[in-house]
């Protein structure tokens, strides 16, 4: 009698991990990261391929993560996520055991010691991995939005950060922006609505530059503008307050020269990030840049200049939605991870792996 070949076993669970400024969200799927581009066993194509698959509904907290003096705090983490992930883990038809784990975080590169130091072994006691990508939001926004290819992606949501690379371990990740509402973020939800109550402001007091549209709307979203110093300042979620306000800018564009102006710098300013970070090899033969993030949200009033914009500074790149939010990215790093394919630069502060 012929030998006959073992039936293949279950394909190995991963988990990704998204936890940012609006809380924190957690979702497994299968290893092999197909996708629709990717379903015939393309290798090839599913190590480029944008995420795998999702195989159960998300697990969301509304609560973001918290922080403190010394960072981000991992046992607030591991209390919600640990519980989550062996039920969605036993969930999908497994023991509560998994491949991999990618744990994408905002503030990861300057407030994830904490994060480095205890989740590693944590993890490997409670969901039987050694297999952990500690990333950067901005990286697993940029799996989500491009995969494992080389280019550029631009996040931009309250605040705004440009990442590149063209894969290669010599170059690395390159970024731009990212630093927060009161040093940089141009352009981002926090910059559009502090212009747009500028704006707001200055119609009130009589000064040049005012808009008389953006102040009725602050007035209709906030009261009266003289109170708005006391509504803002003593807040801790400034930067949330003042992108409140962005898409108001964005309504008021298509009739108000001073909303499509300040619409037009924020543009400029995403395209000087984005141009900051791509790579030669993308800018030279017609890749794309992407974007993503809640801000993009206002759609043609932000894009079409933007496309201007990116036109004069980056000739020939096209810029396209991404195909994958920053939970994506991190499932698909995971799978990368457990197969031994992750092709994304390796980083300590932006992309760090163990296992």
């Amino acid at each position: 009698m012929g030998e006959t070949t073992p039936a293949p076993g279950p394909v190995p669970l991963v988990l990704g991990v998204d936890s940012g400024g609006s809380g924190l969200r957690i979702a497994v799927a299968r290893a092999h990261g197909l996708t629709p581009g990717s379903a015939h066993g393309n290798e090839a194509a599913a190590e480029e391929a944008p995420a795998p698959v999702r195989q159960l509904d998300t697990v969301v907290f509304r609560e973001p993560v918290r922080t403190g003096p010394d960072g981000i705090d991992p046992d607030d983490l591991l209390e919600r996520l640990l519980p989550a992930a062996g039920a969605l883990l036993r969930e999908a038809g497994g023991d509560g055991r998994c491949a991999a784990v990618c744990v994408g975080a905002a503030g990861m590169a300057t407030l994830g010691d904490g994060l480095r130091a205890a989740l590693p072994a944590a993890l490997s006691r409670a969901l039987g991995t050694d297999r952990l990508a500690l990333a950067a939001d901005a990286v697993t926004a940029y799996a989500g939005a491009l995969g494992q290819r080389p280019g550029a992606v631009v996040a931009a949501g309250t605040g705004m950060v440009a990442l590149g690379t063209d894969l290669t371990p010599a170059t690395g990740w390159r970024r731009a922006d990212g630093w927060g509402h009161l040093l940089g973020d141009c352009g981002s939800g926090a910059w559009i609505g502090r212009a747009g109550l500028e704006a707001a402001t200055r119609a009130h007091d009589g000064r040049p530059g005012g808009s008389a549209a953006l102040l009725t709307r602050a007035e209709a979203v906030f009261g009266p503008v003289t109170g708005l110093p006391g509504k803002l300042y003593p807040r801790a979620d400034r930067p949330a307050v003042l992108a409140s306000f962005a898409p108001e800018v964005a309504r008021c564009a298509a009739e108000d020269k001073f909303a499509a102006a300040i619409l037009d710098e924020a543009a400029h300013h995403i395209a000087d990030a984005a141009a900051a970070v791509c790579p030669s090899a993308v800018a030279t033969t017609g890749r794309e840049v992407a974007y993503t993030g809640g801000l993009f949200k206002m759609g043609e009033p932000l894009l079409e200049p933007l496309r201007a914009a990116l036109a004069v500074r980056l000739p020939g790149v096209r810029l396209r939605a991404a195909d994958g939010d920053p939970l994506d990215g991190a499932l698909l790093i995971a799978s990368a991870v457990a197969r031994d394919a992750l092709r994304l630069p390796t980083d300590d502060r932006l992309l760090h792996v163990t296992g």
